[in-house]
């Protein structure tokens, strides 16, 4: 009986693992033809691109009583860019936010007027942020420094933003009918320097809000239609 019981667990064992053998081997032939007809990307398109919406997020950080780095957003900007992918350098940039689109998820509402009104904001006397370049520098192969402006709180100072272009295409057939690129930003400033000192820890300690305001930026970009390929005429 034993010997039988045995016996019969081997045979389960050796089908199941022919079995699972068999699926891994269909599972792999069947994904190859996948990837192998996936053809390469061709480079975005030179010209004017909109930001995209649904796939763009602008975000600041700010430490909170030195206990932690409170993380808030905005959810409403335009941006228009000119973009070349052969001469980044030439790339330029504007970027329009709604000052009162500040979003701070769970706060009070009393948090939210101070930060929306007088006291910081002010969104009723300013009610637009506007980032705009003036020169990029091209640091690295994807890597780049845009230089300009922004104006905040009614003044106007320099800021520098560290950037990636993540790559783009002219659009894919039946999927995007437009060319899309993609970037990622940083950086700093301290909003004392455009009016905004309420709340401001005193000297030595970290009692209050931070002076220091750390910003990141995801974007996608679309612009160009693509171009359809010219029919073969044989």
């Amino acid at each position: 009986m034993k010997y039988m019981i045995s016996t019969t667990s081997r045979r389960i064992a050796a089908t199941v693992s022919v079995t699972l053998l068999s699926l891994s081997g269909l599972s792999a032939a069947t994904a190859a033809p996948a990837a192998a007809t996936m053809p390469p990307l061709a480079a975005p398109p030179a010209g004017e691109y909109q930001i995209d919406k649904a796939h763009a997020s602008l975000q600041f950080r700010v430490s909170h009583l030195g206990f932690s780095t409170y993380t808030s957003r905005f959810s409403r900007f335009e941006a228009a860019l000119t973009f070349d992918p052969a001469n980044l350098s030439a790339a330029r940039v504007v970027t329009t936010i709604d000052a009162s689109s500040v979003e701070m998820d769970a706060a009070p509402p009393e948090c939210l007027n101070i930060v929306r009104g007088p006291q910081l904001l002010d969104t009723a006397k300013f009610p637009q942020i506007v980032f705009r370049s003036e020169t990029v520098r091209v640091t690295g192969g994807k890597s780049i420094e845009i230089i300009g402006t922004l104006t905040l709180h009614g003044v106007t100072r320099p800021l520098v933003l560290t950037a990636t272009f993540n790559g783009g295409y002219p659009g894919m057939p039946k999927l995007d009918p437009h060319a899309r690129v993609g970037f990622s930003a940083h950086g700093a400033f301290k909003r004392s320097d455009f009016g905004m000192a309420f709340g401001i820890p005193a000297a030595g300690t970290t009692m209050g809000v931070g002076d220091l305001i750390d910003v990141s930026i995801e974007a996608e970009f679309t612009g160009p239609a693509l171009v359809a390929p010219t029919a073969d005429p044989h």
